[in-house]
């Protein structure tokens, strides 16, 4: 597999045909000799690829079920599927949702394949997979539940100390503010 500054410089020395990119155009070579290896399914799962900064509705999310019923419609699904996933995470009932979707297309004849990264809800699929295949650079992250940005771990944390410190002294009740964790 060529590295990012090699098939970027295929992508700009690509000539696009009408109404396709280059990076279609790179892509979807890729994915064919992808297929032509395994003859499986294959589908290419990104959400947040490469962003940076306070972008939304790009991480896992409830539309994405969507996508992958169009995507799977019609497929012959006996030839197991490799999942391509990058990703930051997202929603992680939109995981689970989307998780036993392909399970009831596919079974356990899923394979999960991590080109960079696959954090918390994209973890959580990965590992519902049968295997999942990784590089040296390949990432998987931590289960982090969040809560407006923070570890919900820390939240429950906070709010046992809270709750014991007010208990204890009760004039402190004012000095806690934690109404900044309540849903938006």
């Amino acid at each position: 597999m060529p590295s990012w500054d090699k098939v970027l410089e295929e992508i700009q020395s690509e000539g696009a045909r009408p109404k396709e990119s280059s990076a279609d155009t790179v892509r979807r070579k890729y994915l064919l000799k992808l297929y032509e290896h395994t003859h499986r399914n294959i589908i290419a799962y990104y959400s947040g690829w490469l962003q940076s900064g306070p972008v939304t509705g790009i991480d896992i999310n409830d539309m994405d079920m969507n996508g992958f019923m169009a995507t799977i419609h019609n497929l012959d699904c006996s030839k197991g599927l490799d999942l391509i996933l990058h990703t930051p995470g997202g929603s992680i009932s939109s995981a689970e949702q989307i998780v036993h979707y392909l399970k009831s297309k596919f079974g356990n004849n899923i394979r999960a394949i991590i080109p960079q990264i696959a954090m918390s809800a994209g973890t959580m699929i990965s590992c519902a997979c049968k295997e999942i295949v990784m590089g040296k650079q390949s990432c998987l992250g931590p289960f982090d539940p969040q809560v407006n940005g923070l570890s919900a771990i820390r939240v429950l944390e906070e709010f046992t100390h809270a709750i014991s410190s007010a208990k204890a002294e009760p004039a402190s009740i004012p000095f806690w503010k934690i109404s900044s964790y309540l849903p938006k």
